[in-house]
C-alpha cells in the first residue's frame, strides 16, 4: 500500500441534480487520455459510494501532487445556472463525514483538503485567499467543516 499523507476532496462540476457517477466519469478522464478515473472515490447524490481507482494505486485528481493521496469527488459542484456552488446533498454530506472519520482512521494523522487548497499564494501572506483559487472545487471550505 502506498503511504498516504492527504485525502483531497473534489466536485465533479455538474449541475445540482445531475446524477452520474464512476463510469460516466471514467469516460471523460479516457476521453482526456488518462488510463481511467483519476479519483478512489465518487459520493452519488443518494449517498451512496462508488470505487474509481483502488486505494493502492496512484491517483490522477491533483496535479503534481497524486503520489501520497486519495481522491474523492461528490458529484455536483454547479448551480443550475452552472456558477459554482456547494450542492451537497444530505446524503453526501453524511457519506462524505463518514468517509473522512474512517480516512482518518485507517491513516493517523492524514490531512483532508478540498482541490482548491492547492492554489498558489499569489501574495505570500501563508493563506490560500478566494481571488487566488485556480478554480472553486468543491466549492465548500473542506479544512473548516471537517477540522
Amino acid at each position: 500500500m502506498r503511504k498516504i499523507n492527504t485525502v483531497v476532496i473534489h466536485c465533479t462540476a455538474t449541475k445540482e441534480g445531475v446524477d452520474i457517477g464512476a463510469k460516466e466519469i471514467d469516460g471523460w478522464h479516457k476521453d482526456k487520455g488518462w488510463s481511467g478515473i483519476g479519483y478512489h472515490y465518487v459520493f452519488l447524490l443518494d449517498g451512496s459510494v462508488e470505487v474509481g481507482r483502488p486505494e493502492e494505486n496512484q491517483g490522477a485528481h491533483v496535479k503534481g501532487e497524486n503520489e501520497d493521496t486519495i481522491g474523492a469527488v461528490y458529484v455536483g459542484g454547479l448551480s443550475r445556472d452552472l456558477k459554482p456552488k456547494d450542492t451537497r446533498t444530505d446524503a453526501q454530506k453524511k457519506s462524505l463525514r463518514c468517509f473522512v472519520e474512517n480516512m482518518r482512521n485507517s491513516f493517523p494523522g492524514v490531512s483532508i483538503k478540498g482541490h482548491r487548497d492547492y492554489s498558489p499564494d499569489k501574495n505570500g501572506n501563508g493563506i490560500i485567499e478566494p481571488s487566488e483559487w485556480f478554480k472553486d472545487c468543491p466549492c465548500f471550505d473542506v479544512e473548516k467543516e471537517y477540522s
